[in-house]
């Protein structure tokens, strides 16, 4: 199982910055790999993907979720195996980091090459730096879900 784990610091508050991360519909505005989500109910939804070429497809269902602090999911089914949880710190009144950690299990040998050389940090790396650039430029959280998941 692959590890990643990386932040960034985006000019919002935490609660924007929250508040933009539960829109899973817009996740395809900044995560480069992702084609479409389809959100089915409060805690599940389909993804669908494009990694190294190749066409996915999974489900995954939110484990925990509390207001400004984190959102945890794992996939459900489909063909990517995984895990992950984003964090939310406030830094200041308008400025805040987002830490994300994504345990997966790389499939096939391109996958599993690119793992090992970095091509998946190189990944979370660029897309958080999409979604700070997308949420800076926007100004304001295009909707949120502030509803409690417990785990």
């Amino acid at each position: 199982m692959a590890q990643l784990i990386d932040s960034v610091d985006v000019n919002v508050p935490v609660s924007t910055a929250y508040n933009q991360w539960t829109q899973f519909e817009t996740f395809p505005k900044f995560l480069d790999f992702v084609e479409s989500i389809t959100q089915t109910d409060d805690t599940h939804s389909h993804w669908k993907v494009k990694i190294g070429g190749q066409e996915r497809e999974f489900d995954t269902v939110v484990t925990e979720q509390h207001a400004d602090e984190r959102v945890a999911w794992n996939s459900t089914s489909g063909e990517v195996d995984h895990a992950g949880v984003v964090t939310f710190h406030k830094l200041s009144d308008d400025t805040s980091r987002v830490t994300v950690q994504i345990d997966w299990q790389p499939s096939g040998a391109l996958e599993k090459i690119g793992a090992l050389f970095g091509a998946d940090n190189h990944a979370v790396k660029k897309d958080l730096a999409n979604f700070k650039e997308f949420i800076e430029s926007q100004g304001s959280a295009t909707g949120a879900w502030r509803g409690d998941v417990e785990n």
